[in-house]
Order: structure tokens, then sequence, then C-alpha cells
């Protein structure tokens, strides 16, 4: 039985990279694999884009409203059997979605690797996350250092270089001025304390 994968971590722990990587091995052994990522990450337009400056096309950019059930049909109607779906940025996708690339994974028996944040820069949950946490066959963490050294768990969010800890929940990386920084608890709170 095919499953569906959450692998998480917090910025700069590689999901994007690794994710280029796994489609990449797919594709050097002949297989068809679908990338996907929500409408709502803006950074590179139709285009995966790595920290380490390797991009790759999507095949299918998702919004609220998409069914994503229902473009993998149609995409194994038109393009033949399909041999794994991965995801990036998934905390920004809907509860129902996240049930549909289970089904998927379940019904179609085509392996679903979904990479993103668990929380955000105020330590909440996004709605994809935390279904995913719920009901994933597996669910791996992804490894990163805070700058003090100590393993990174959170996301602190700069606006013109300085941690903010309100605001909306959604704001992306490299647009208008919004940048992210992998932060260990203690530096977190730290910061947080700082800009009280």
């Amino acid at each position: 039985m095919s499953k569906l994968y959450f692998r998480y971590g917090a910025m700069n722990s590689g999901k994007s990279t690794h994710l280029m990587q796994v489609a990449y091995n797919y594709k050097e052994r002949g297989m068809r694999v679908l990338l996907i990522k929500p409408s709502t990450d803006k950074k590179g337009g139709d285009r995966l884009v790595s920290r380490l400056g390797v991009e790759v096309k999507v095949d299918m950019i998702v919004d609220k409203d998409t069914s994503i059930l229902s473009e993998v049909k149609e995409n194994i109607e038109l393009g033949g059997k399909l041999d794994c779906i991965l995801v990036d940025e998934v905390q920004f996708m809907k509860k129902y979605q996240i049930d549909q690339l289970f089904e998927i994974a379940v019904t179609l028996e085509i392996p679903v690797i979904c990479y993103g944040l668990r929380t955000d820069f105020k330590m909440e949950g996004f709605e994809g996350s935390e279904r995913l946490l719920l009901i994933a066959h597996s669910i791996e963490e992804m490894k990163t250092i805070c700058k003090c050294g100590n393993k990174a768990l959170l996301n602190g969010r700069k606006i013109n270089g300085k941690f903010v800890f309100s605001g909306d929940q959604i704001a992306i990386d490299t647009v208008d001025n919004v940048e992210y920084e992998s932060l260990c608890g203690q530096c977190y709170y730290k910061y947080k304390n700082e800009e009280k």
C-alpha cells in the first residue's frame, strides 16, 4: 500500500532541496512524478525555489478551492501512470485537500510526499500541517540549527531585518521585506522579550 508522508522542518532545513532531489531520483529512473505547490506560495511563481539556488518547474499550482483528487485523476487519464506525487509548502493547503492526498495514496496507490512547516512564526499550527500530523502514515522531522548552534524548532519572522511576533499568519519569504530565520526555543524567547 502506498503512503502519505509528511516531512516537516523549520525554515532552512532543506525541505525544497530534498523534494527536488527526490523528484530527480524518480525521473532518473524513468518514473513519472507530479510536483504540486499551493498558489499561496508566490515565491518563484510556477517554480519551486531552493535557498541553494536550485529551481524546478511545478506541474500543478493549487488554490484553496482546487480538488487535488480530481486534478490527479485527470492528469493520470491524460498522461498515464504516476509513480509519485511531491507537494511543497503543504502547510498552506486546506484540511480537505490533505484528506484528498491521503485518499490518493490509499485508493490510487500513489506515494504522496509532502514537505512543509509545522508551525508559524507565532508557534501556531497551519491547517494543512495540523491535518497531516493527524493522518499521515509517516512523519519525519528535517533538522536544522539556530545561529547559536542549538537545534532549531521554530521560525522567526523579520520585517526590515527586525524580529516581529504579531501579524497575519502568512507572509511569504523574500516578499515585502519579509524574511525568516530558524530559531531554537531559547533564542525565540530572547528575541520575543527584546521586542517587548
